[in-house]
């Protein structure tokens, strides 16, 4: 497993997460290694994501798609969770050749798709990512818990007026969501994010035991 860079603050708790992804890299053989993040609005995703490229612990660089690039709209949630299966994570497995199509949200219609081949790594991060036919793909799935009014707080901050506006229409759907999938429980790793970026790193969970 290869170590930070020395440039790069070490974050306590960051090589057991590390620990886990090199274990699914190595789990995933010859085929596409599949890390899917997963969790509430404001929870730490995109941030957790862009951790893990930094920090890959493997010789390549890991691709990443980010759910927001593929919801169709403020209510495609579901839908978007249904195409990560359909047109990426399953054609990919089998076929070694999936795709994902971009959301134009300027002007709310459809965009060009995104062609994805070849065995490099794959982390995949947003609401929806851990239904159970995006799991049955995935060699790690983490969950991540913050504290909602935090979280709630981070998200609108991110993305202001636009997102408030929307905010309970997306919870709804999340709720649907969250019945329908149970995806905390699918998880392999769930992370208490409460505390983190902002404050301290993340507290690490595994199944009922916490990893320091």
């Amino acid at each position: 497993m290869s170590s930070a860079p020395e440039t790069q603050p070490a974050l306590p708790g960051l090589p057991a997460l590390l620990t886990a992804v090199a274990q699914a890299v190595d789990a995933a053989g010859t085929r596409t290694p599949v890390v899917l993040i997963d969790g509430p609005s404001g929870a730490g995703k995109s941030s957790l994501a862009d951790l893990l490229v930094r920090h890959w612990p493997g010789p390549v660089a890991p691709r990443l798609v980010r759910m927001d690039d593929v919801y169709p709209g403020w209510d495609g949630l579901l839908s978007a969770s249904a195409a990560l299966a359909r047109d990426l994570l399953e054609p990919l497995a089998t076929t070694g050749r999936g795709r994902w199509r971009r959301w134009d949200w300027a002007h709310d219609r459809p965009a060009e798709w995104h062609e994805l081949s070849g065995p490099a790594p794959l982390i995949v991060e947003g609401c929806g990512t851990l239904a159970a036919a995006n799991v049955r793909r995935a060699h790690l799935a983490v969950w991540l818990d913050a504290d909602d009014t935090l979280r709630k707080t981070r998200a609108l901050g991110r993305d202001g007026a636009t997102f408030a506006s929307h905010w309970d229409q997306w919870q709804a759907e999340f709720e649907q969501y969250l019945a329908r999938e149970t995806p905390r429980e699918r998880a392999d790793l769930v992370l208490d994010v409460t505390d983190w970026p902002i404050g301290s790193p993340p507290r690490y969970e595994s199944g009922a035991t916490v990893v320091p």
